[in-house]
């Protein structure tokens, strides 16, 4: 891996609360980067982030829309649906036509953008999640850092980037917080390049180990 180079998205400039910690593990663990040869680069957001957020959530209601509509239609399945199941199929019900073609176009200008990153840098990395392992009995949490999560999704919106526009990308650990919770890294390779990416996850195992601790 000696001479490759990573773009850490960190935050994305400030857009993604992080929970207390995060960020820190985060940035110790990029120092087995430097340990493998490669270098690695902060990089200011590439994309709005606001943008990105729209064209998934649209893109996700509409999806959810169509799979759950078998359950929503039938009476007696109806009762037994999450709440934010219901929520979500009836948005993406709500969704116009002009409404889904612009976060299509959203996300094909993210295609864009992103494939002009790639002639510079080999990977990117960004954070697997938002916040700490939460309580099991939590449908998921309400508030990050101070600021109220308005979706259920919200506090994993890091993993928008890469999912949108289907990039191949594996979560490998991160390291442990001060109370012993587990964090992971996102390594995220251009389009249709897996192996790359599964090489790079291969060389960061073998070079931390974490499972085994």
């Amino acid at each position: 891996l000696t001479g490759k180079r990573v773009a850490w998205l960190g935050d994305w400039g400030g857009a993604w609360p992080m929970e207390e910690g995060v960020r820190d593990t985060y940035e110790a663990a990029l120092a087995t980067f430097a340990d493998l040869g490669v270098e690695v680069e902060e990089i200011a957001p590439p994309f709005p982030a606001a943008d990105l957020w729209q064209a998934w959530i649209d893109l996700r209601s509409f999806a959810v829309a169509a799979s759950t509509a078998p359950l929503y239609d039938n009476p007696k399945y109806r009762p037994h649906l999450r709440e934010d199941a219901v929520w979500e199929l009836e948005r993406g019900r709500a969704l116009t036509p002009v409404q889904i073609q612009k976060a299509s176009a959203t996300r094909s200008a993210w295609f864009r953008k992103v494939t002009e990153v790639f002639s510079v840098v080999d990977m990117l990395v960004a954070p697997t999640a938002q916040v700490w392992p939460f309580p099991i009995d939590w449908m998921h949490p309400k508030e990050i850092a101070g600021r109220q999560m308005d979706t259920y999704h919200r506090w994993m919106e890091c993993v928008i980037p890469a999912s949108i526009i289907g990039l191949p990308a594996a979560a490998v650990p991160a390291g442990f917080g001060a109370q012993g919770l587990p964090m992971g890294l996102q390594i995220i390779g251009p389009y249709k390049h897996d192996l790359a990416v599964l090489q790079m996850a291969q060389a960061w195992h073998e070079a931390t180990d974490w499972p085994a601790r």
